[in-house]
């Protein structure tokens, strides 16, 4: 069905590890953008959450987006509703506004900036050293942002509910039970789990910091998903998953998981359900993400 409807099929590192297996593409949310955007595809099937989805859309409007499960959608995008981020910009109107790309089409299309935790630092780095800046909506993105930069930014209250869970007295455990492993860990888990960490980055760099590392073992605090194609990809070296709280599997994002190879078939072969967006608020959505892809080549 793939090759029948000229369909790639993307799928993000938290996907379920079936899905990965098929897909054309894994990768963190710029590696998929820029796919997205490079596609001659007729139809763009993002097994991810409804952002992701979102924004392949905005890339690529005259082709069809699929996404298995119209119920995927994100914490994070949730935590910033439009009307009060509107507010929220009306009362700053000298700051310039950087948005994660872990939101809706509407906080894009309120933004002058979109990043992703790949280049969040690389962006602010750019940009002139008093320009005040407005960071949404991860608070902890943010922050580790501030620390790499040392710009002061404004931020936006939000986090993703996935890596705030993360148990702190759990990743200690793990450390003395395994003191040569090196703990990796993404930038949107908090600062005091980001203090004891050997290595932060986005789900592609921590991949590529275990490819590239000497250790044979590391401790990873993100969504477990990545451990699929960490164990794939290298097979040597060996990796633990850091508990949610309480001992908890909370750190599995239940939005990821709805899709499934059952629902993908079937999106396949109903080229259904179709993610569309109204064209004006899409031609607003775009001038961010495509200031985004031109900063970060």
């Amino acid at each position: 069905m793939r090759q029948e409807r000229n369909a790639v099929i993307l799928a993000h590192y938290y996907q379920e590890p079936e899905i990965q297996d098929i897909a054309d593409m894994i990768g963190d949310s710029l590696q998929l953008s820029r796919r997205a955007a490079e596609t001659d595809a007729d139809v763009i099937v993002f097994c991810g959450v409804h952002f992701m989805a979102e924004t392949a859309k905005i890339l690529n409007p005259s082709r069809t987006v699929l996404l298995p499960d119209l119920e995927a959608g994100c914490s994070l995008a949730d935590s910033c509703p439009t009307d009060a981020f509107a507010a929220f910009r009306r009362r700053h109107p000298d700051h310039i506004v950087i948005s994660y790309i872990n939101t809706t089409a509407a906080i894009k299309a309120q933004s002058d900036l979109i990043c992703t935790s790949s280049n969040a630092v690389e962006l602010v780095r750019q940009l002139p050293a008093d320009q005040p800046i407005l960071f949404a909506p991860d608070k902890n993105l943010g922050r580790w942002v501030e620390r790499n930069t040392g710009r002061r930014l404004l931020l936006w209250d939000g986090a993703c509910h996935i890596h705030e869970a993360f148990s702190e007295s759990g990743l200690l455990a793990l450390k003395a039970e395994h003191p040569a492993a090196e703990v990796i860990a993404h930038p949107e888990c908090q600062e005091s789990l980001l203090d004891l960490a050997d290595f932060i980055g986005s789900t592609s760099k921590l991949l590529a910091y275990a490819r590239a590392s000497d250790s044979d073992a590391f401790i990873v605090v993100t969504e477990p998903g990545i451990l699929h194609q960490m164990r794939q990809l290298l097979p040597g070296k060996t990796f633990f998953a850091v508990p949610g709280v309480d001992g908890c599997s909370c750190n599995a994002c239940p939005y990821m998981r709805l899709n499934s190879l059952e629902k993908l078939w079937r999106c396949l072969a109903s080229n259904s359900p179709r993610i569309e967006i109204e064209e004006s608020l899409r031609k607003r959505a775009l001038k961010p993400i495509e200031r985004m892809l031109a900063m970060s080549r």
